[in-house]
């Protein structure tokens, strides 16, 4: 008998209904563009579609690394990058008339940049086609190469997300062994030294078998970096082949986590069992706190 732990009630979710949610999937689809939303069949995607919110995987569906948590296909070389897909994502996005979109991608350790400049290309191609839309990058951690990371941050998106993932005890367990804990706090880190002001975000998963004490340790580091935004979510194994999950927390235990962390300094932490690292609820803040900030600053914005 299956020793697998029933899906609790409180991680249904009612199908997507909305005619925008539509609108984004069907010209998703003539385009051809990857969206996180659906290749990681995301329970929220009909919540963030309906309010003008997308993430976009950039850079193909190869992933050069193989984290124990990740369904994305690996190998050691990614596929040949797209150089018209800045703009048609960038197009993508006028036409949909997104209000935040995060964009994000697979680790591409085979290239000489390891994606940075791609990064780069299309938040400029946003800011022309669409100089309305707030721009989120969830990045990886470019080995720690700071040029990488300087690259992404000189284009200047509003908010710059690396997720640790995991507390620090699971990550050699959970992430490919090139995605260190403490590489991960290092590159948020870095990102403020950088630009001081620029916004940055990280995840965490809960269900791999954490203490509540390696959590409220892994957001002290997160915060001793300078995250301003957190989220934390259910872990679900996507096949048998991945890291098993050891229970499904609690919702009464997120709201703890989220109260912990706002004790702990965050700015705002979206935390449930359906959240995941680009949840809108999170970037429905960041749209509040940011956007009087780019409107009070629009010319001191590079030119692309």
């Amino acid at each position: 008998m299956s020793s697998k732990p029933r899906k609790p009630p409180w991680l249904k979710v009612p199908l997507p209904t909305s005619s925008r949610y539509g609108r984004i999937k069907a010209r998703a689809r003539e385009l051809r563009l990857a969206t996180v939303c659906e290749e990681a069949r995301c329970p929220n995607i009909g919540e963030c579609w309906g309010g003008g919110t997308a993430t976009f995987m950039v850079m193909g569906e190869v992933c050069t690394r193989g984290c124990r948590f990740c369904a994305v296909t690996t190998r050691r070389l990614g596929v040949p990058l797209d150089p018209e897909e800045p703009r048609n994502v960038a197009e993508a996005i006028r036409e949909m008339d997104l209000d935040y979109v995060v964009i994000t991608s697979v680790d591409r350790d085979d290239l000489p940049d390891q994606g940075a400049g791609h990064f780069a290309a299309c938040i400029e191609a946003v800011r022309v086609a669409s100089p309305k839309t707030l721009v989120e990058v969830l990045i990886p951690d470019f080995r720690g190469d700071l040029g990488c990371l300087l690259r992404v941050v000189e284009a200047q998106p509003e908010v710059i997300a690396h997720n640790v993932e995991v507390v620090e005890r699971l990550s050699p367990r959970i992430r490919d062994p090139r995605a260190t804990y403490r590489q991960s706090l290092e590159v948020l880190r870095a990102v403020k030294r950088m630009d001081p002001g620029r916004a940055t975000k990280s995840s965490l998963m809960v269900g791999l078998g954490e203490r509540e004490d390696e959590m409220v340790e892994a957001m002290r580091d997160l915060r001793e970096v300078g995250v301003d935004f957190l989220t934390v979510g259910q872990y679900l194994r996507p096949t048998d082949k991945h890291a098993p999950m050891v229970e499904y927390v609690h919702p009464d235990q997120f709201e703890r986590y989220r109260e912990i962390g706002e004790e702990l300094g965050f700015r705002y932490v979206a935390s449930g069992p359906l959240v995941r690292s680009s949840y809108r609820a999170g970037e429905v803040f960041v749209r509040d706190l940011v956007r009087p900030r780019v409107e009070a600053s629009a010319g001191e914005r590079p030119t692309p």
